[in-house]
């Protein structure tokens, strides 16, 4: 579709009229590379969409940004109308490699958009929306200007979204509010932010956006005659003070946030403090603090409004004095204290303190904050992963100190418990009991700014399972939940290795087989660790009658006996003219099969049964059909042994028990996949009023150690409660 009202041409005649504009402030060569960027833009047939922002417009946008030429240039060549035209490669060749790189990062996540266009059904928008948020953050870790790049080119589509029926323009809007407005927080672009947020909320809830609009509509008149006599009554008394580099300024509301307000502390629109809000401007931290002084002793200030963003700044870096005044009248009014420097990190975030210019510093705070985005992305599953970005990233946070007045960082809600493990792993681990202020409080309590957290620790203390719960608010960080089941799994691990080993041991002498060792019997079992044997038999993935199978196997090759049990094709459930090579008790080329019942895989302990007319079934000795044999059919039982190795498949049965989530068959399968394993059945059925989901499913497995191995695999999945090998 082509553009008539979204289109450059109809805003600038040439490419000389835009590069007066992008290449201000930028050196020669730089100034170059943007012109021949622009030359071949104009020089493409293609013209843009009605539905996406055209090259130049989000360009610009950065620009007033304060970017690099680097990012402006990638802005203009990693849109979707250069892509058609200008490979990658091509891009690495005529701009050099640092270009290349970040136009490909951009075009990797503007692929997805135009997926996103073409498939807008709520299943497949759902996992793009999951893969766009994964981009997002791995571009992050590798490039933050490509984020930011897709941040206004967002931001420059908003406006567009009124082209697009009703169903795609309330997805695209609760993404906005959702992804791209909370990750323009995480990087501390205030203006896209609030942009994002209003549109994006006009479009969802314009009822409640028109409210609050009317609201602060009605009475505009009079709260800005009020504001600006309170700006010159507070500018007076700064000069009086001689803080002369001080500017105040009313400061502009933004409707999201008051409406946000409002619905969290369930106040009316006249009971906010910050509807009428001014923010002053200095040169210096310390004048920020006098201006502060001046402001408490001029007017009374409200208790628990007051926020120091300057000594505990926020996880984005956003610094600044808040406080709250019952000012002229008796009127509450909000005042905003910070540095001119600070309030340019506020307006631009990443784009201040440029981490890539050349020569110029690192911003250490950015730098921390990609450190932890690159942490999320560490041995996480995809639902783990979204679980810690959602905490880590979408949330606001909460600022406490430790009883030497060391500052924590945590997401909102936060409870004791958080703190603990924030502090070190091993504190968590070690908590049994929390103080805040000097009170001993519930160990879920939530945490507010400001507090003193004490952590009561005991060498004694352990997790208990029921930090994991989220309902009971323990934790709410998925960073602390993710250190409480990594300490679940090693202990359980550890306790399952101990079981093994004297499993192992109490077999061995049962048996009176003294010559057989566990290291003969882990090589039989095809396991090329004594930890995961024991782990694996102390789980019973490994059951007695299997270990007793393969020591009875390891016996009889001591005695030198070589009975075999040989098929030359998958092992399935028996068909009629099932046919195979083998020798039972001595005698040979009997036809056998592998009962469908029990399915026995080497190195299960295994019985034969002559069947009528069709060989001999080869059973598990513990299968249920053959405990229940009556006295005349035990005469039919014969001896059968497992052979020679051999790069044969078995199918085996397995039961998985799991709550109910989105995504849960394709996790299961995707593990078997992984592990090269063949799936020839999959059963499931849900419980709705439990929650929970059944499944079972075949299997084809090689031995006993790719079986455990799998099944192993398949526990550590989430929400998974219980996976067997059924019977």
């Amino acid at each position: 579709m082509k553009s008539t009202e979204n289109n450059w041409h109809d805003q600038y005649s040439s490419p000389d009229q835009v590069m007066a504009i992008l290449g201000a402030g930028f050196k020669e060569s730089e100034v170059a590379l943007i012109g021949k960027a622009l030359d071949f833009l104009w020089s493409l047939p293609d013209k843009g969409s009605d539905y996406l922002p055209d090259p130049v417009s989000v360009a610009v946008r950065l620009k007033n940004l304060n970017v690099d030429a680097e990012c402006v240039i990638a802005s203009i060549l990693g849109s979707h109308i250069c892509a058609d035209h200008m490979p990658v490669e091509a891009v690495h060749e005529q701009f050099g490699e640092n270009i290349g790189r970040l136009v490909g990062n951009v075009r990797w996540l503007n692929s997805l958009i135009v997926a996103r266009h073409e498939q807008t059904s709520d299943s497949t928008f759902a996992s793009q929306q999951t893969e766009l948020l994964r981009r997002m953050v791995l571009s992050m870790v590798d490039d933050v200007r490509a984020v930011l790049i897709r941040l206004v080119f967002r931001a420059q589509r908003m406006p567009l979204l009124k082209k697009l029926d009703e169903k795609e323009r309330l997805r695209m809007a609760r993404e906005t509010l959702d992804l791209y407005a909370p990750l323009a927080n995480r990087l501390g672009v205030g203006q896209l932010k609030w942009e994002m947020e209003d549109l994006a909320f006009r479009i969802i809830e314009p009822a409640s956006y028109k409210r609050v609009a009317t609201a602060l509509e009605e009475r505009r008149e009079d709260r800005e005659a009020y504001i600006r006599n309170f700006v010159a009554v507070l500018s007076d008394k700064l000069r009086q003070e001689k803080i002369t580099t001080a500017t105040v300024k009313g400061r502009p509301k933004h409707i999201y946030s008051i409406w946000s307000k409002m619905k969290r502390k369930r106040l009316e629109f006249s009971d906010l403090f910050d509807v009428r809000a001014v923010r002053v401007l200095v040169d210096s931290i310390q004048e920020c603090y006098a201006v502060l002084g001046v402001v408490h002793s001029s007017w009374k200030h409200i208790p628990r409004e007051f926020d120091d963003y300057i000594a505990n700044p926020k996880e984005n870096g956003y610094q600044s004095l808040h406080t709250a005044v019952y000012g002229p009248d008796g009127k509450a009014v909000e005042v905003q204290i910070r540095t001119r420097q600070m309030d340019d990190d506020a307006e631009l975030g990443v784009a201040a303190h440029w981490l890539y210019k050349e020569g110029g510093p690192q911003d250490e705070r950015l730098q921390r904050n990609i450190n932890s985005l690159r942490q999320l992305l560490e041995n996480q599953d995809e639902d783990s992963f979204l679980e810690s970005v959602a905490s880590e990233v979408f949330n606001d946070r909460v600022f406490v100190f430790t009883p030497a007045g060391d500052v924590v960082d945590l997401p909102a809600g936060a409870t004791p418990l958080d703190f603990a493990y924030q502090v070190h792993t091993e504190i968590g681990h070690r908590c049994r009991g929390a103080k805040i202020n000097g009170r001993i409080v519930p160990l879920g309590q939530p945490l507010e700014n400001g507090d003193q957290v004490e952590i009561l620790t005991s060498r004694d203390a352990a997790p208990r399972r029921d930090w994991l719960n989220k309902e009971l608010g323990f934790l709410a960080s998925g960073r602390s939940r993710a250190k409480v089941r990594a300490w679940f799994n090693q202990q359980d691990q550890e306790q399952h290795k101990t079981d093994g080993k004297l499993i192992v041991e109490r077999e061995l002498k049962r048996m009176r087989a003294g010559t057989i060792s566990h290291e003969n019997l882990m090589q039989q079992l095809h396991f090329d660790n004594m930890d995961k044997f024991y782990v694996a038999v102390g789980r019973n993935d490994i059951s007695l009658p299997q270990l007793a199978g393969a020591v009875s196997f390891l016996e009889d090759q001591q005695r030198g006996e070589t009975r075999q049990l040989r098929s030359r094709q998958v092992h399935g459930p028996a068909e009629a003219g099932d046919k195979s090579d083998i020798r039972v008790s001595g005698v040979g080329h009997l036809l056998t099969q592998i009962a469908s019942c029990c399915k026995p895989v080497p190195y299960d302990s295994i019985v034969g049964f002559i069947t009528r007319g069709k060989g001999v079934s080869v059973h598990r000795k513990d299968c249920k059909n053959i405990l229940n044999l009556n006295a005349e059919d035990q005469l039919r039982l014969i001896d059968v042994d497992w052979g020679a190795e051999s790069d044969q498949a078995y199918a085996v049965d397995i039961w998985i028990l799991a709550y109910d989530r989105q995504g849960l068959l394709r996790d299961v399968t995707a593990i078997l996949s992984n592990e090269k394993i063949s799936v020839t059945s999959v059963h499931t059925q849900s419980d709705a009023e439990e929650q929970t989901a059944e499944m079972r499913l075949t299997i084809e497995v090689e031995n006993l150690e790719q079986l455990a191995r799998v099944m192993e695999k398949l526990r550590q999945l989430r929400n998974i409660l219980e996976v067997e090998r059924m019977a």
